[in-house]
């Protein structure tokens, strides 16, 4: 069979009415774009949607529970310190489900909010991420004689 080079495709493919017993073994009937190929990919494909509707639902709420300007300063911060942003989400999300929320959160209560968390994990960790420098004190260095009057 001889194809024409003019786009169309040979008499035996039709592109849209193609049988399934015309389907080499190892493909499928889906498109490029659809997803549903014959890769073993079924629990892991509906995960991986289920996370993106998960996401999506969470944006939706913060959207309906944020000013802009809190928002847009939210995912400034989520740039930086995905930790702190999504521990914020986490709290307006919850407070937006259990309709603890008055009014929609101001960019001063989001910074409160997260001055609240950073307090939080500086509490829980302690001294562990703090450093502390220690300077070795010898006999002849003390500080309470001051002799620099001979340097000059």
């Amino acid at each position: 069979k001889k194809l024409i080079m003019s786009g169309m495709l040979p008499n035996n493919i039709s592109s849209a009415g193609v049988s399934a017993s015309e389907i080499p073994d190892g493909f499928s009937l889906a498109g490029p774009n659809s997803g549903g190929g014959g890769g073993g990919g079924g629990p892991s494909d509906s995960a991986a949607e289920q996370a993106k509707q998960r996401q999506a639902q969470r944006e939706a709420i913060l959207e309906q529970a944020m000013t802009p300007d809190a928002l847009a300063r939210l995912r400034r911060v989520k740039l930086v310190k995905k930790d702190r942003a999504s521990a914020v989400e986490g709290m307006i999300a919850n407070m937006a489900m259990q309709g603890k929320l008055d009014s929609k959160i101001s960019e001063g209560k989001l910074i409160e909010m997260l001055e609240g968390i950073v307090g939080a994990q500086q509490k829980k960790e302690g001294d562990k991420g703090k450093i502390s420098i220690q300077r070795k004190r010898y006999n002849f260095d003390s500080d309470d004689d001051d002799d620099d009057d001979d340097l000059l």
